[in-house]
């Protein structure tokens, strides 16, 4: 791998690694907590997760365009084993040679991308939802300053258009962002978070 392939591919290892850390966390009644996801429990937010890392995967080797990669698993009985079979996938898929280079199709954005966006658009993705589940057990995300930093960066770039965010996007309209803000209050408010409505409980 490129220095800068590199760089894209491990931040969202990080990220990825950091998801199924907090997802391992819950347990039994967590699974039907609130999220900052509107009208998501944990259990509805781990299978999107899960199907969006089985659809990037897909992407990453060509089959992007196959929607069934991309469906939400029929069994959620067990959220944190069938979350790890997912992430591994995704990662696994990442960890090839050339990935960067590739085309990825992504339904969703009704478009064809060059590998390095499609694997920031998965990056962004992993740090807000690890952010998400982490805020509905009430914990804390533990991601290092420089991806964070880089997620902010990111944010900056996601578009900014009404057009394109809230209900049925990936992300609520942006927030304003306070001075001062840490790079991971920045980048959860330019998506539409708003972390001071889930204080940590643990």
């Amino acid at each position: 791998m490129t220095t800068t392939e590199t760089d894209i591919v491990e931040l969202d290892r990080i990220a990825v690694h950091e998801s199924l850390r907090v997802v391992e966390l819950a347990e039994g009644a967590d699974w039907e907590r609130d999220t900052p996801c509107a009208g998501w429990t944990l259990r509805r937010l781990v299978a999107h997760m899960a199907a969006q890392h089985h659809g990037f995967a897909a992407a990453a080797r060509g089959a992007g365009r196959n929607a069934a990669y991309w469906r939400l698993p029929e069994d959620m009985s067990e959220p944190g084993r069938m979350y790890r079979a997912a992430a591994t996938a995704a990662l696994t898929a990442f960890a090839e040679p050339g990935v960067t280079e590739r085309e990825f199709v992504l339904p969703e954005l009704g478009a064809g991308f060059p590998g390095r966006t499609a694997l920031g658009f998965h990056f962004i993705d992993y740090v807000v939802h690890a952010w998400d589940v982490a805020a509905a057990l009430g914990v804390r995300v533990e991601l290092p300053d420089h991806v964070l930093a880089a997620a902010a960066a990111v944010a900056r770039r996601v578009p900014a258009d009404p057009a394109g965010r809230g209900p049925g996007f990936a992300f609520a309209p942006a927030l304003a962002v306070p001075h001062g803000a840490d790079p991971l209050e920045e980048a959860l408010r330019l998506l539409g978070r708003e972390p001071e409505k889930w204080p940590l409980r643990r």
